[in-house]
Formats: structure tokens, C-alpha cells, sequence
């Protein structure tokens, strides 16, 4: 386990882009963290990496976003959804066939459905407003 402190969002982002660079191409990554922790903010270190020039937003209402251009990034918030059992029907496991990233906030969320070669990245806010403390679980 890798545990990193960020102490502004372009830090946090430079981090998702520094351990992108360390993983597979089509890498699953299960964000966990409390509502205002970093994830989404981690989501955009990520497309940025990636070359994604598009404005990133969480899909906490769509459930997925999906970036196609340059590389493949699909953010998938499963905030709204209560469990496993609601993830039925929605395709979401497709998504872990398709080549690119997937980034998935809310995680735990998806129960047994999260591929076991995931990576667990855990979100918390630390002891200054914009500190995140960010531990990778591979």
C-alpha cells in the first residue's frame, strides 16, 4: 500500500497522472472516499493524462461519462445507486471488456462486481482545507 498526501487539486491530479503512467492500459480503478474527498478531482488528473481536452464532470445523475478521444477513459459514479443488485441492467460490467480506463467513484458500492485486479485508491480529506490523503491499494 502507497499512501500520499496532496496539498492542492493540481497536486492530487498530478498524482492520478503519475500513477496512470505506472499501470496497465486498461486498468480498473476504484476510487472510495467520502462526498468532497478528491475523486472526481482524480478523475481529472487521469484525462488530463490521457489527452482528454473535455470538461470533467462527475456523472453523479448519467452514471457514466465516457471520453473516447484521444485514449478511452469511461468515470462511472455509483453514488446513486444503492447496491449490486441496482448495477443489473445498466451494462455496467460491459464496461470492464472495453479497452481504456475505467474509473469508478463510490466503488464499494458495486460489491463483488469490481474486477479483483482493480485498484482501491481511498480518499480523505486531511487537516488543512485542501490536504487529501490518498492510499493505493493494488
Amino acid at each position: 500500500m502507497k499512501t500520499i498526501t496532496s496539498h492542492s487539486p493540481e497536486e492530487t491530479q498530478s498524482i492520478a497522472s503519475d500513477l496512470l503512467s505506472e499501470l496497465p492500459d486498461n486498468s480498473v480503478l476504484a476510487l472510495h472516499g467520502d462526498l468532497g474527498a478528491g475523486k472526481t478531482c482524480f478523475v481529472k488528473g487521469l484525462a488530463k493524462a490521457l489527452g482528454i481536452k473535455q470538461a470533467i464532470t462527475s456523472p453523479t445523475f448519467t452514471i457514466v461519462n465516457e471520453y473516447l478521444q484521444p485514449s478511452p477513459l469511461y468515470h462511472i459514479d455509483l453514488y446513486r445507486l444503492g447496491g449490486p443488485d441496482e448495477m443489473f441492467g445498466l451494462g455496467f460490467e460491459e464496461y470492464f471488456e472495453k479497452d481504456g480506463v475505467k474509473a469508478i467513484e463510490w466503488a464499494e458500492r458495486a460489491g463483488d462486481l469490481i474486477p479483483e485486479d482493480a485498484v482501491h485508491i481511498d480518499f480523505w480529506t486531511g487537516q488543512m482545507p485542501e490536504e487529501r490523503v490518498i492510499s493505493v491499494r493494488r
